[in-house]
C-alpha cells in the first residue's frame, strides 16, 4: 500500500481534549469527505482513520481535527504530544461522503469532530459556480463544545447558500473549566462571534433533525460517532426521509 509523508507545521489546542493539526508534504490523492489512514511517530505501530478538514490541494496541505477519546492510544498522543516537525504517514483514502451535482439542497449533520469531512466538502463547494443550498446541523455537548463556532459563524455570514444550526445536549456549560477555550476567547475578544446559548437548539441531534424533516428531496450527509450516526439516521427514516438519500 502506498503511503505519503506529511510534516506537522502547526498545532493548535482548542479544548482540553481536542486539537487541530496542520501539515504540509506529499500531495495525497483523496477527495473531500473521505478519510485516510494515519500513522504518527508517537505510536508508529498503530494506525487510525481520520478525515481531512480541508479539500485536496496541489501544495500538499492537510488539516485534521482530533479529539482524545478515553483510553485512546493514538488520539491521546496526537492531542497531547504532537509537535511541529513530526512526520506523519498518510495512506489508503476511502469513503463515499460527497455532494453530487444534481442541484438538490444539501443537509449536513455533524457530531463533534465529524464536522471535519463536512467542512472539507463545504470548502470544496465554494469552488463551484453554483453551489447548492446547504443547511449544516453541528452538534456538541454544550455551546463551549462547538469548537469551530467562530469559523462556522464567519462562513455562514459570507456564504449566502449556507445556513448553520448549532445543536447542543445542554445549554448550560459544565462546571469544569477549559483553559484552552478560555484562552482562545481572550485572544480573539469581541472581534469574532461565537455561538452562544441563545443561538443553539437544545436536545439530541437525532431529536432536533427529526423535528425539521422529513427531507424528501435533499442530499443528507451524516458524520459523527457510530451511536450518533445510527440514532440520527433512524430518526430521519422514521420521520419520512428516504434512506437512499442518506450518506454516512
Amino acid at each position: 500500500m502506498q503511503a505519503w509523508s506529511s510534516t506537522v507545521v502547526q498545532y493548535h489546542r482548542l479544548r482540553n481534549d481536542l486539537a487541530v493539526i496542520r501539515l504540509e508534504g506529499d500531495v495525497v490523492p483523496f477527495t473531500a469527505g473521505q478519510s485516510v489512514s494515519v500513522t504518527v511517530p508517537q505510536n508508529s505501530a498503530l494506525t487510525r482513520r481520520y478525515s481531512p478538514a480541508l479539500p485536496p490541494s496541489l501544495d500538499g496541505k492537510l488539516e485534521f481535527h482530533v479529539r482524545a477519546v478515553p483510553a485512546g492510544w493514538v488520539s491521546g498522543s496526537i492531542v497531547n504530544e504532537t509537535r511541529p516537525g513530526d512526520v506523519w504517514q498518510i495512506s489508503d483514502p476511502q469513503g463515499g461522503l460527497r455532494v453530487d451535482d444534481s442541484g438538490r439542497d444539501v443537509v449536513m449533520i455533524a457530531g463533534g469532530t465529524g464536522l471535519a469531512p463536512l467542512r472539507a466538502i463545504l470548502l470544496d463547494l465554494t469552488r463551484w459556480e453554483q453551489p447548492p443550498n446547504v443547511t449544516l446541523f453541528v452538534g456538541g455537548k454544550s455551546p463551549r463544545d462547538l469548537y469551530a463556532g467562530d469559523m462556522l459563524w464567519l462562513m455562514a455570514s459570507q456564504l449566502r447558500w449556507l445556513t448553520v444550526v448549532p445543536v447542543v445536549d445542554q445549554l448550560n456549560e459544565p462546571w469544569a473549566p477549559d483553559r484552552w477555550n478560555d484562552r482562545i476567547r481572550d485572544e480573539i475578544g469581541s472581534t469574532t462571534a461565537f455561538f452562544e446559548p441563545e443561538h443553539c437548539w437544545e436536545g439530541s441531534m437525532a431529536d432536533v433533525v427529526a423535528t425539521q424533516g422529513p427531507f424528501l428531496d435533499s442530499q443528507i450527509l451524516v458524520c459523527g460517532s457510530p451511536g450518533m450516526e445510527a440514532a440520527t439516521v433512524r430518526a430521519l427514516v422514521e420521520t419520512g426521509t428516504p434512506l437512499e438519500s442518506i450518506r454516512r
